[in-house]
């Protein structure tokens, strides 16, 4: 799990990265939740979502936005964020240019910025958003959402509400041409304080299903 330091549109961003076993590996990128909630690419929900992509061979990055740990900046109110997340998949993807198919992965404010990246990068095949912000930021961007991917969510989260996460994945799956899942965890809080396992049983059911397809 080399650290790696890269360059950013601010400066230097800080990450972990585990390079790809072979030449066409699929990249998968992990977004940590907000910065000014004490979110880092350290979140134990981003190191797990890390851990699963490294173990199916991907080349996986997670990073510290800017002004977290030793990336460089300050908060950006997120359009800087995604900015950051860009830099960070175009540095990932110069490393394996090659590569199959490119996941994104975050948590929280990490899950909103990836669903924009999204939009943007049409490489991006895959998605796995865990506890979205839908009660806190705007998600109409998502028109159409181009690709398929699941949405997690705890029944008990006390900071992002579950019915505006329900609105969020009943317009998405008015969409033609996409799948999305959604799975929600009995009694989990925001954090899955003590749902762990049953959160990443769901992402490697995710996984593995589609996966499976690709190949």
């Amino acid at each position: 799990m080399p650290e790696v330091i890269f360059p950013g549109p601010e400066g230097r961003l800080e990450g972990r990265f585990n390079p790809g076993p072979r030449p066409r590996a699929p990249v998968a990128m992990i977004l940590h939740p907000h910065p000014q909630g004490g979110g880092t690419m350290n979140n134990r929900i981003v190191q797990a979502l890390y851990q699963t992509f490294v173990r199916r061979g991907f080349a996986t990055l997670r990073f510290n936005f800017r002004g977290v740990g030793k990336s460089q900046g300050t908060f950006d109110n997120g359009i800087g964020e995604l900015s950051d997340a860009a830099s960070a998949l175009d540095w990932v993807q110069s490393i394996h240019p090659e590569a199959q198919t490119t996941w994104i992965a975050g948590f929280s404010f990490g899950a909103w910025i990836g669903m924009q990246l999204l939009m943007r990068r049409p490489e991006i095949k895959g998605f796995i958003s865990i506890a979205p912000p839908a009660n806190m930021y705007d998600f109409t961007f998502l028109a159409p959402c181009p690709s398929s991917g699941i949405i997690i969510q705890g029944d008990s989260d006390e900071v992002v509400t579950p019915g505006a996460v329900q609105k969020l994945v009943d317009k998405l799956r008015t969409q033609r041409h996409i799948t999305i899942h959604h799975d929600i965890i009995p009694g989990a809080n925001h954090f899955f304080a003590d749902e762990m396992p049953e959160l990443m049983t769901s992402v490697d059911n995710y996984l593995d299903m589609r996966l499976t397809g690709d190949r």
